[in-house]
């Protein structure tokens, strides 16, 4: 069974799709057969992996409203192990399309069927409002991971969220808890972003990621050039500290990863740029 992580804030701005395209990203990199949906409108975790689309003939929006299966919609990424169900502008219709249909919170769970054992990980990037494509994600998943930048109303935008997740899992999903919360954007310089990860972690204690995703542009260009940061900069800061969570959510998650070493994996990122490289040429 795969673990399935919706990416979810509803406040925006806050590193939700960086941190959904780069956490997909390092969980391939370190062995995991993973799937990004994205869920947003936006499609900006689409185009930040590189998806032409002119080439999406079925995305994400057509197995929602049963126009193709998910299986139809699947691309391959530029990283092996990582396929991606893109967005599409479509998706901003599928909220009408979609509200008299019976059980229509349950629409991607019974699309996600056929396929979802083919997985280890499934992320799904939401967009940053609650509505019913991000209802489908939280009545999916089984945890929701929250990026939260470090700023002053960090903590009320996480408090909204919260009492949305306990809102889904007495309505649609009894078993959806909280993967964790993470620290984004931080810089250390800044009194504010050091006194709201004090806050966070006397709040929600265990609760928050050891990991902190601090500013590094490489992050920032990344998704101009269609890739991860860990395929743009693998030894950048930005890189590291994603290949840092996703083996904080490996080991949140009772997966040995203690075979794969750091130079193993920065071997194996290597590997993949050269074959890139070589059949961009």
């Amino acid at each position: 069974m795969p673990k399935i992580i919706a990416i979810s804030n509803q406040k925006g701005g806050v590193g939700k799709t960086t941190t959904a395209i780069n956490l997909a990203s390092s969980l391939a990199i370190l062995n995991q057969r993973t799937l990004l949906i994205d869920a947003d409108p936006q499609a900006n975790a689409t185009s930040g992996l590189g998806v032409d689309f002119n080439i999406i003939t079925k995305s994400f929006y057509d197995a929602l409203i049963g126009e193709a299966t998910m299986a139809e919609t699947l691309l391959q990424t530029s990283c092996p192990l990582l396929h991606i169900s893109p967005s599409h502008i479509d998706l901003v219709g599928a909220e009408l399309e979609l509200i008299d249909i019976p059980n229509r919170e349950k629409l991607l769970k019974i699309a996600l069927q056929p396929i979802k054992d083919n997985y280890d990980f499934i992320i799904i990037d939401c967009s940053p409002s609650l509505g019913l494509i991000t209802l489908n994600a939280l009545t999916t998943a089984d945890s929701v991971l929250v990026p939260v930048q470090c700023e002053y109303f960090a903590l009320e935008g996480l408090g909204k969220l919260l009492k949305t997740i306990k809102l889904v899992q007495g309505r649609y999903n009894l078993n959806l808890s909280l993967e964790g919360i993470l620290l984004t954007m931080y810089d250390s310089r800044l009194r504010l972003a050091q006194q709201v990860s004090v806050d966070l972690r006397e709040h929600f204690g265990n609760t928050v990621f050891e990991t902190i995703i601090r500013r590094n542009s490489k992050i920032a260009e990344a998704p101009s050039y269609g890739q991860s940061v860990i395929l743009f900069s693998p030894q950048s800061s930005g890189a590291i500290s994603y290949l840092d969570l996703a083996s904080e959510v490996l080991n949140n998650n009772n997966i040995d990863i203690t075979n794969i070493n750091q130079r193993e994996v920065q071997l194996r990122i290597k590997e993949i740029i050269k074959n890139n490289n070589n059949i961009e040429q």
